[in-house]
């Protein structure tokens, strides 16, 4: 019989302990009451109930946690009501806070972001609070970690999911968000035909200094041909000239040298005289010495008794 209770006594201590000891797996923590208050918190490891005294209360993650809300409604502050949701990061800090601070932790999460939302967008008009979502969620954050401390929360960050305004402000955003893109499109179009009409201008710009320069070179070009054509035939004038100068200088050293006398030198200005007259000049200049035509008679007379004398 002794050794049959004692069996049944260690039976019991066993299932005593097999439901009394419990093993806190990491990122949780178990809230334990004694007699219906809190003694404790246990951690990561192995702990063991009291029998008949010792409760878990509360097994809590302490892992980030995500919340996604419905679409709420809110109103601008110029009286245009939309739908937004959002999503809630949070982590548990404290979980005897979060067990003992607030009945229903998450239904107050919720009505507390729905109502600072509100709060913030009332203050905010159409146009600014869609394009004003970092800011929105900023300080909803900034208020919902300092509203929810208490008990035991920690909010990471707050992003505003979707804004659906109405209808009808849809349309209008489309239509004037087309009206954007057609006037952007118009201004590049514009853009585009000013700097090719740009582009033309310069290149003409470009050509007509071209074609004046090409001009200028040919105009250079046929000055100096034409000065060094000039220059040439002077060169050739001066020489013709000087060649016939040395020939007359010639000639009247080759007369001195003969002894010509007065008679021979009239002869020969009788043959210019003939070459002269046969040429086509309208007038005649006769010297003064064939003026008279008595001594040129003479000249003739004493010249033909001076051929007869030496035949």
């Amino acid at each position: 019989m002794n050794f049959i209770f004692i069996f049944i006594l260690i039976f019991l201590i066993i299932i005593l302990l097999a439901f009394h000891v419990r093993i806190v797996s990491q990122s949780r923590a178990y809230v334990i009451e004694r007699l219906g208050a809190y003694l404790t918190t246990w951690q990561v490891g192995l702990n063991i109930l009291m029998p008949f005294i010792d409760r878990v209360v509360k097994i809590v993650s302490l892992k980030e946690q995500v919340i996604d809300f419905p679409p709420q409604p809110v109103i601008t502050k110029d009286n245009v009501t939309m739908q937004i949701d959002s999503v809630v990061y949070f982590q548990i800090t404290d979980p005897k806070l979060y067990t003992y601070g607030v009945e229903h932790p998450m239904s107050a999460i919720e009505n507390l972001t729905a109502t600072t939302l509100r709060n913030i967008i009332g203050e905010m008009e159409l146009d600014t609070t869609l394009t004003s979502r970092d800011t929105i969620n900023t300080k909803m954050r900034a208020v919902l970690d300092e509203a929810t401390d208490p008990w035991g929360i920690k909010i990471n960050r707050i992003e505003l999911k979707n804004i659906i305004p109405p209808r009808e402000i849809q349309d209008a955003m489309e239509k004037q968000m087309k009206a954007e893109r057609e006037k952007r499109e118009a201004i590049r179009r514009a853009e585009g035909q000013k700097e090719a009409a740009i582009l033309v201008a310069e290149g003409e710009k470009k050509s007509q200094i071209l074609r004046a320069e090409a001009e200028k070179e040919a105009a250079i070009l046929r000055a100096e041909a034409k000065k060094e054509s000039l220059e040439k035939e002077a060169e050739g004038q001066a020489a013709a000239i000087l060649s016939i100068q040395k020939a007359k200088a010639a000639a009247i050293t080759a007369l001195k040298e003969a002894g010509a006398t007065k008679e021979v030198l009239a002869l020969k200005g009788m043959e210019t005289f003939e070459k002269v007259a046969d040429g086509k000049s309208t007038k005649i200049i006769i010297p003064s010495e064939l003026q008279n035509l008595a001594s040129l008679t003479s000249v003739f007379g004493e010249m033909l008794k001076k051929d007869e004398i030496k035949e």
